[in-house]
């Protein structure tokens, strides 16, 4: 069952440092591109993945082609994908060990997510990170 108490998603947050963005835009009126900003704000190392502009930068950041490429340990994945393709991107996020996968607002994949529990995950769906931060109050990343 993917996260859904509010003590089990702030604990997620509170103990993240490296998120890698899946579908991020370089678009400022793309929702990726803004919830990416606000993560940085909030602290978090945030590595963009999206194989369309790979090699362009986001607020500073190289965007990857796909999460193994990046070559450092990944805390979550925050998925900005269509529900049927984000199942690509959480059998990536268990390939390159992440400790969590994160599917936004609207992105419901129910075999995806079991695909990530089974291997260990934790499993958020359904929501954005850039809401739960502020209203659950978890402190900035140090």
């Amino acid at each position: 069952m993917p996260l859904t108490a509010d003590a089990d998603i702030a604990a997620l947050l509170a103990e993240t440092r490296t998120i890698a963005l899946v579908g991020a835009s370089d678009r400022p009126g793309r929702p990726s591109y803004g919830v990416m900003k606000v993560l940085q704000d909030w602290g978090y190392r945030v590595l963009p993945v999206n194989p369309q502009i790979t090699g362009e930068h986001v607020h500073g950041e190289y965007i990857w082609r796909e999460l193994a490429q990046i070559g450092e340990p990944i805390d979550l994945v925050d998925i900005f994908r269509r529900p049927e393709a984000a199942g690509e991107a959480v059998d990536q996020a268990i390939a390159v060990g992440a400790k969590a996968v994160w599917l936004q607002i609207g992105v419901i994949n129910h075999d995806a997510a079991a695909r990530a529990e089974a291997a260990g995950l934790k499993v958020v769906m359904d929501r954005c990170p850039a809401i739960d931060l502020p209203r659950l109050r978890v402190p900035l990343v140090a």
